[in-house]
């Protein structure tokens, strides 16, 4: 019988579930690679939630807590040989493709995490704490953590354009034209829209219309990875 991995319930357990996945990963593995970049996120949340930055704090840090037990599921299923989310589906393909550069399986992890897990995980957190959408503090708090995440992206990306130039002019233009299809602050704008929807159809009189959009929402967001992750031409060695 397969052992229930059991997901964590605090921001703590969050970060120490990440910080051993970074340390059992090759470093070139795609999901290591975004996994890296979300610890970083992540702990600046807790930071920012340990010193009273948000609203409401408890409904930020149990939103953070939800939204990452969303990759942990797709993380645990991988490892057990289960099928993973469409949305999450062509990162835990392309892994071990030694030709993506590491911030494509990056964005990849971001677009997936975003666009399709994060509506899911306002949705649940209102549903779980009673409130709605709407309902101040919520959507002010979620503007406050895109901060966070533009300082993460700059630093990323400026490695990334460091190495670029090193590239023929060709194959630096189809990189970049890659990894300029998401950015987070686009992404998590959709998000917020996703999950107003969201709410609507899941307090509605035919929640099928939730489970239908969720669906072909991580199906679009899938396929929106495949463009991210598209090989170009190899990173330099590490």
């Amino acid at each position: 019988m397969a052992t229930t991995v059991q997901l964590p319930t605090t921001i703590d357990g969050v970060i120490a579930r990440m910080e051993q996945i970074d340390n059992e990963l090759d470093p070139r593995d795609g999901v290591a690679c975004f996994n890296h970049m979300y610890l970083k996120v992540t702990k600046l949340v807790k930071d920012n939630v340990t010193s009273g930055t948000f609203g409401d704090n408890a409904f930020l840090e149990r939103m953070d807590v939800l939204f990452a037990g969303l990759y942990l599921r797709n993380v645990d299923a991988d490892a057990a040989g289960r099928p993973v989310d469409p949305a999450w589906a062509p990162l835990f393909a392309a892994r071990d493709n030694r030709i993506i550069w590491p911030l494509q399986f990056a964005l990849a992890g971001m677009n997936a995490h975003i666009n399709h897990d994060l509506p899911v995980a306002v949705v649940e957190t209102c549903a779980e704490r009673r409130t709605t959408p709407g309902t101040p503090p919520v959507h002010e708090d979620y503007e406050k953590v895109n901060d966070l995440l533009a300082a993460v992206e700059a630093e990323v990306r400026a490695d990334f354009e460091t190495e670029i130039v090193k590239l023929a002019t060709r194959d630096a233009e189809a990189l970049k034209h890659a990894v300029s299809a998401f950015t987070i602050a686009e992404a998590r704008e959709t998000a917020w829209m996703t999950a107003e929807a969201f709410w609507v159809e899941k307090n509605s009189l035919n929640p099928l219309a939730y489970r239908s959009h969720e669906a072909a929402l991580a199906r679009t967001v899938g396929g929106v990875s495949h463009g991210i992750l598209l090989p170009v031409v190899p990173p330099p060695a590490a």
